[in-house]
């Protein structure tokens, strides 16, 4: 935009408006000050825009000192409360404030919080009592903020600034309060031809600066802020502390949707005996709302362990609850040892009963046998997970798709394959391998190609590897990542019967138990053992119509496995003196370290678990 004071080529030199000369009676006004007025609404326009175009508090910050230096200040600093504020209550009396931008000017960097003392000066600002208007430095006029100036920078800082230096103290006000401190600062001894030539908040769009004062004078300019650079200055400090505000109450939503998010996420996963585990979750860096990725691993009989990876659609606390609703119901439907393709189509059901709209949700579930080296893994519209065989090559699993939760009327299919020891596999929701910039084939091909390249088996490495591939800045959506290490357990530790439900079963699961345990060295624990597994053999061969089963398992600890085909649950009771029934649990209660019972498809397992002697 042109200088209106600066003569164009061929024309007369430019007469300030103050300097004109009256216009002659009759004749048209001269509209040399309306585009003067145009620029500065155009400043204030393009400004506040600016001011508000962000919710993050340090950008806002940044946009407002862009703003404000050198357009309309040469320097400006920005205090908050320390700490800041929950401003969704009135914060009441601040007790400090903290640096939290300075543009132009080194004041108050070497004591960047100060404390706020009760009844001073300081405090009075904060609580709406900020002395009114610009001060300039050497003069009676600086007399009411000087109190002010010197609690906040102390005195030895206040005398580097030179005699006719003006200062503008504004506050910044939230919706329910003072927020802290804004101090615009214009250096003395500032002359027209400063300006290079620039028109006061002419080049509105880069938002550069020219002394203001030109809107006074071109000729004879001070330093002081007059009452248009006041209102100017307020306005946008006007702006500022909402923006600030904003920026506090969008920070704290965050927080507690992030919060509400991880809360519904485990903190540590259950290490199971032949398999070792890892995780990570990454939420976004887009700024937006939370979203629906988990991940988790569920205990179940026989040492096997449940794998799930969900993702449920879009970006909102919604999202976030229905998360936390669908992880709940897969750790009650895993816990029940359905198949894999069975709790997928429940966790269907359970989608649709959420509510009136349709919640959609993709899921990988996979159930590993380290006894018997497989893993059976069922797909809801989920990306396929990655097998890392044990020579280190990496392959997407080509499992039938299916359709994601919530869509209804759609079958599910399991698939079994071989897992041998020193093989893993990686479950990952689609923000690892997709963005805006790079297409989900091109992603989960580079994914493949860097777990296949590199070194290390543990799943630690495998998420760190993983997580390689994420460009800088393009994490548009969360991430979570489950990675299983499997290990297996060895033939030799495990010992397995099948018993037909007869009078004389116990007495020959005792001597089956014995035999094993002295095969492994446990000769001191054949007593306890067999007298455990007498009592829940038992108790099994009571309700059982099959024959029952007998496993134990020698890892860190001896667990006992006994199976029936009933799904009635023991529990454990006070017997009675006269009572010939009844204490049976509680001598394996008293006798194990841990024990417990689970249904198991149409029947289930009671189990004990005792610890393997020293040495």
């Amino acid at each position: 935009m042109r200088d209106p004071l600066k003569p164009q080529a061929g024309q007369p030199p430019v007469v300030p408006a103050q300097r004109r000369p009256p216009s002659p009676p009759g004749a048209p006004p001269r509209p040399a000050v309306l585009p003067r007025t145009a620029e500065r609404l155009a400043y204030l326009d393009s400004a506040t825009r600016r001011i508000n175009s962000s919710l993050d508090l340090p950008a806002t910050l940044r946009n407002l000192g862009k703003v404000l230096v050198p357009a309309l200040a040469d320097a400006a600093v920005v205090h908050l409360r320390d700490p800041l504020p929950n401003v969704e209550r009135d914060p009441g009396h601040p007790t400090a404030l903290h640096l939290h931008q300075s543009f132009g000017t080194r004041l108050g960097r070497r004591l960047r919080t100060r404390d706020v003392r009760p009844g001073g000066a300081l405090a009075q600002a904060l609580g709406r009592a900020l002395p009114a208007g610009p001060v300039v430095l050497g003069t009676p006029s600086a007399a009411p903020l000087r109190p002010l100036l010197e609690e906040l920078y102390g005195p030895r800082a206040l005398s580097r600034l030179a005699p006719g230096t003006a200062l503008l103290a504004l506050p910044l006000r939230g919706r329910k309060a003072v927020l802290g401190l804004l101090l615009l600062i214009r250096r003395p001894g500032k002359a027209a031809a400063e300006t290079e030539g620039v028109t006061p908040f002419g080049r509105v769009g880069a938002l550069k600066r020219t002394s203001a004062f030109e809107l006074t004078s071109a000729y004879d300019l001070a330093s002081a802020f007059d009452a248009t650079d006041s209102a100017t200055a307020a306005h946008l400090a006007t702006q500022a502390g909402l923006a600030v505000d904003t920026a506090l109450r969008y920070s704290r939503e965050w927080e507690i949707a992030d919060e509400l998010q991880r809360s519904m996420l485990p903190t540590h996963l259950p290490q199971r005996h032949g398999v070792r585990l890892a995780h990570r979750y990454l939420p976004s860096e887009s700024g937006a709302q939370v979203g629906g990725d988990w991940y988790d691993s569920v205990p179940l009989p026989g040492n096997r362990v449940a794998l799930i990876v969900g993702d449920v659609m879009g970006h909102s606390l919604t999202s976030a609850a229905i998360m936390g609703q669908l992880r709940t119901s897969a750790q009650t439907l895993a816990a029940l040892d359905l198949p894999p393709h069975e709790v997928l189509y429940h966790l269907d059901e359970q989608a649709q009963r959420l509510g009136r709209e349709q919640h959609l949700a993709t899921c990988v579930y996979a159930v590993y046998d380290p006894i018997a080296n497989r893993v059976v893994i069922a797909n809801a519209g989920h990306v396929p997970p990655l097998l890392v065989q044990p020579d280190g090559r990496a392959d997407l699993l080509d499992l039938p798709p299916g359709a994601p939760i919530g869509v209804g009327g759609v079958d599910f299919t399991s698939v079994e394959l071989a897992a041998p020891p020193g093989s893993a596999l990686l479950l990952f929701t689609d923000g690892l391998v997709e963005s805006r910039r790079r297409s989900l084939t091109t992603g989960l091909e580079l994914l493949r190609s860097r777990i296949s390249s590199a070194r290390g088996d543990s799943p630690e490495q495998l998420c760190q590897e993983a997580l390689r591939i994420l460009p800088a800045g393009e994490r548009g959506d969360d991430i979570a990542l489950l990675a299983a290490a499997f290990d297996g357990i060895p033939a030799e530790d495990v010992a397995y019967w099948y018993l037909q439900p007869r009078h004389e079963t116990p007495g020959r699961a005792r001597r089956l138990a014995g035999h094993a345990l002295r095969r492994w060295g446990l000769e001191l624990l054949v007593d306890n053992t067999e007298l455990m597994v007498s009592e829940l053999v038992t108790n099994a061969i009571q309700h059982a119509t099959r024959p029952v089963t007998l496993r134990l398992v020698r890892t860190s600890v001896l667990r006992c496995e006994v199976g029936d085909d009933s799904a009635l649950l023991p529990r454990a009771r006070r017997a009675g003196p006269e009572d010939e029934r009844g204490r049976g649990l509680q001598i394996v209660a008293r006798c194990a370290e841990r024990w417990g019972a689970t249904r198991l498809g149409a029947g289930k397992v009671v189990w004990f678990e005792q610890r393997l002697p020293s040495g």
